[in-house]
């Protein structure tokens, strides 16, 4: 009764407010601090005179300050990758502190402060560059290397706006500007000569503005002009707000670019032809057929040698043309799949395979092309020891340049966009410099059996020195993803981004999930087979609705129609076979999953019997563990939640670990993908317990805004974890008390910078045996893992 009359009473205050808002007319008055103490003391009136006494929970949510640059997203369906997520993080803020008291009839942890603990220091791993505004982008996607060294890239995304950068002994020197927001992006295509840049770029739709935009439902496909400092340079009849584009199409984006004297060659793959324009007046000059053009470079007699792109059944190859476009004999078939071409200073085509030998392949083209050598190990990262990265060993070739000196510029960007791998040789093949940008939307976790030393992404292994300074204790250590042996691995077909490494019976595993708990993904290791590589050995799928799958397209083969299931590699080869599903039907809406430190799997359902435990069944001949629906355990909620979000159960002490939306504390709307509105510790689980040992309310949006969230937990040695989203600041919590102890934010070895988190596992926390906590902070928006220290 006490609780609906106070809701009454607060629905009453926001109603008077809002109404003598409408009456004010003034922003003054809107926004008087006078005006809202006035109302809140005239509430407070009304309480005292009904006599009202009571010790409920009160929360004060965190006052912040920040600025924010609207999203657009665009969700890829077939990878369920967020493609356009421009997002400015926060810098200032002001957080009221948190003020709780103990409630004897449910246990709710308010007054939540205790003696903090010690300092923590900021570090980061999987970017070359910590902060700033200039570091190492996302994916390199196509590059041109400048006779001087300067190395020019593109890519169609970057979190922080650097589609296309400028890079110089081993430094970025400069990004070329406005190639993000605004429905733009930039491409797979870019060149320079002595005065400008040229890259590919797409320009969409902004609805009816006055600026220079396509019309709704188009896509401009285009070249934008640069000088050589990376600012637009527009011209006569450009286009755009600034008139620096170029727009070659409406159907499909610029594949290739290269310039030779007073021209621009073009690859306009849609039309399926070479146009030529004038590099200063931008007008085309003439154009010529080609079939399925891709990237163009240009021999010392000044003819073009263009990839032909693959089509089907027919196989990719590099033709010979003149400037005028006429077809010359030569042309070189014996490739597999050609992603870069160039020149180098003593007139020989490099040509970047990506095929299974993973190389670049050198012609001598005087005459009939014939290969004359290679560089870099063959097979690539797989060579050797597979996975495990050395300096001339190359994956997922996306570049390749020489300078006047004759020195070699590779990009690696790994197998479904694993990230930047730039690498500059000298002619004898010793390694100069390497810039590395490895992570995208991405967190980290340790090995338990190295103690941290190991550690691991979706896709890298990581090995750690931590005596060294901030930013300089990993080393890149192994690339996990054999995409030639294992085609149907999981990664190469949807996005995972959360990680959990465990060590079941002494044996290492890998676990993944998506941005939206879509599946968990199970992989073993066998380094006599294998060496470093994560072997796909399982995989759980949410319930597939009545109309379609839940993972769309042909990839899995042989899934279930219906329901959910269960898939494991029981003949050890890696691929989804018709025999290896276990299936299931369930409710479809998943909170989060959980992987204890004995093997079994939890997964939290947002409803009312919403716990699912998979209690390890052993592991199989071929080394993957074995889960099934036939024992599987259904346990119930405990009543004071109503919509379930995370769960870490930890057999060793019998302790869960839940947080989700409360029955005291509801969710605004529907509100998908935060961590809730509340933790809470259960002790002897395992016996039945379902009543809190403790209940703590962490940051959670009670005005609709989302301005307050917390994004996701993790729980470690003495301390419970939570990051909000928008500030990305961590509250720690005793896991005993549930008190709060602490708050982490960016230090300053990270420029004191975050973008959003944007993952339901961007924390993961792991106690070392020296009593040091390690805290691991998704940081997508400048492509890295921030790593908080807390000393023991």
């Amino acid at each position: 009764m006490i609780n609906k009359l106070l809701a009454k009473l607060v629905k009453l205050r926001h109603e008077l407010n809002q109404q003598v808002k409408k009456l004010s007319k003034t922003r003054y008055l809107q926004r008087s601090k006078t005006l809202n103490f006035l109302l809140s003391m005239t509430v407070a009136v009304i309480v005292t005179s009904i006599g009202i006494t009571t010790d409920w929970a009160t929360t004060e949510t965190p006052t912040l300050n920040y600025k924010a640059s609207p999203i657009s997203n665009t969700i890829d369906n077939a990878n369920l990758r967020v493609q356009n997520n421009t997002e400015t993080p926060t810098l200032n803020y002001k957080a009221s502190s948190v003020n709780n008291t103990i409630d004897s009839k449910n246990l709710l942890v308010e007054n939540n402060t205790e003696t903090p603990t010690p300092d923590y220091k900021t570090s980061w791993i999987g970017n070359t560059i910590g902060s700033g505004n200039l570091r190492v982008q996302n994916n390199i996607e196509a590059m041109y290397v400048a006779p001087d060294g300067t190395v020019y890239t593109n890519s169609h995304w970057d979190e922080a706006a650097m589609e296309a950068g400028i890079y110089k002994d081993g430094k970025v020197i400069a990004a070329l500007g406005d190639t993000h927001g605004w429905s733009r992006g930039g491409g797979k295509a870019v060149t320079a000569n002595s005065k400008y840049v040229y890259i590919a770029m797409t320009q969409g739709s902004r609805g009816n503005i006055k600026e220079d935009y396509p019309p709704e439902g188009t896509t401009w496909y285009s070249v934008r002009r640069y000088d050589l400092s990376g600012k637009p340079a527009p011209f006569p009849n450009g286009r755009g707000w600034d008139k620096s584009m170029l727009i070659t199409s409406t159907k499909s984006e610029v594949t290739g670019l290269a310039t030779v004297g007073s021209e621009l060659y073009v690859s306009d793959f849609a039309a399926n032809q070479i146009r030529v324009y004038d590099t200063d007046t931008m007008k085309e000059l003439r154009s010529f057929t080609f079939a399925n053009p891709g990237a163009i470079t240009i021999d010392p007699q000044k003819n073009l040698w263009i990839i032909q792109s693959k089509n089907g059944s027919k196989p990719a190859k590099i033709l010979h043309y003149s400037q005028s476009g006429k077809q010359l004999p030569q042309q070189i078939a014996d490739i597999v799949e050609p992603t870069a071409i160039a020149i180098n200073h003593q007139g020989k085509l490099l040509v970047a395979e990506n095929g299974p030998r993973q190389q670049i392949l050198i012609y001598d083209i005087k005459d009939k092309p014939i290969q004359v050598g290679s560089f870099g190990s063959k097979g690539g990262i797989y060579a050797g020891v597979p996975g495990e990265v050395r300096d001339l060993k190359l994956y997922g070739l996306t570049g390749v340049g020489t300078d006047a000196s004759g020195n070699i510029y590779i990009n690696s960007n790994g197998f479904n966009k694993s990230g930047t791998d730039l690498r500059k040789f000298s002619p004898l093949g010793k390694l100069m410099w390497r810039s590395l940008g490895l992570i995208f939307v991405d967190n980290a976790d340790a090995d338990p059996k190295t103690d941290g030393v190991d550690l691991f992404t979706k896709q890298e292994h990581y090995l750690m020195d931590y005596s060294k300074a901030a930013g300089k204790q990993w080393t890149y250590k192994a690339y996990t993803l054999n995409a030639f042996k294992y085609p149907q691995d999981p990664r190469l077909h949807t996005s995972p981004d959360g990680t959990f490494v465990r060590r079941i019976q002494g044996k290492p595993f890998l676990f993944l999930t998506d941005m939206y708990n879509s599946f968990l993904q199970i992989y073993r290791f066998n380094s006599a087979t294998d060496g470093k590589v994560a072997i796909p050995a399982g995989m759980f799928v949410g319930t597939n609705s009545a109309d379609k799958p839940f993972i769309t397209g042909n990839w899995p083969p042989h899934q279930p129609e219906q329901g959910e299931w269960i898939w494991r590699d029981r003949n050890g080869n890696g691929k989804f076979e018709k025999n290896e599903y276990d299936r299931s039907k369930d409710y479809p809406y998943l909170g989060g999953w959980w992987v204890d430190s004995k093997g079994d799997v939890w997964k939290a359902l947002r409803t009312e019997d919403g716990i699912r435990h998979y209690p390890l069944q052993g592991i199989d001949p071929k080394g993957n563990p074995i889960y099934s629906y036939s024992s599987m355990e259904k346990q119930t909620t405990p009543k004071i939640f109503n919509d379930l979000r995370r769960i870490e159960y930890f057999p060793e002490t019998d302790s869960m670990y839940l947080s989700g939306f409360t029955v005291d504390r509801p969710a605004f709307s529907d509100d998908a993908g935060v961590a809730g509105s509340e933790i809470a510790c259960f002790d002897n689980w395992s016996k039945g317990n379902r009543t809190p040992k403790w209940r703590i309310v962490i940051p959670y949006d009670s005005t609709g805004k989302r301005e307050v969230s917390t994004a996701a937990i993790s729980v470690a040695g003495d301390y419970v974890f939570a990051v909000t989203v928008k500030t990305a600041e961590v509250y720690v919590y005793n896991a005993k008390t549930g008190a709060q102890v602490q708050k982490l934010k960016p230090g300053p070895e990270v420029g004191g910078e975050s973008g959003w988190i944007d993952i339901p596992y961007g924390i993961r926390a792991f106690r070392r045996s020296n009593g040091e906590h390690l805290v691991f902070v998704e940081e997508n928006w400048k492509g890295k893992v921030i790593m908080y220290r807390l000393p023991g």
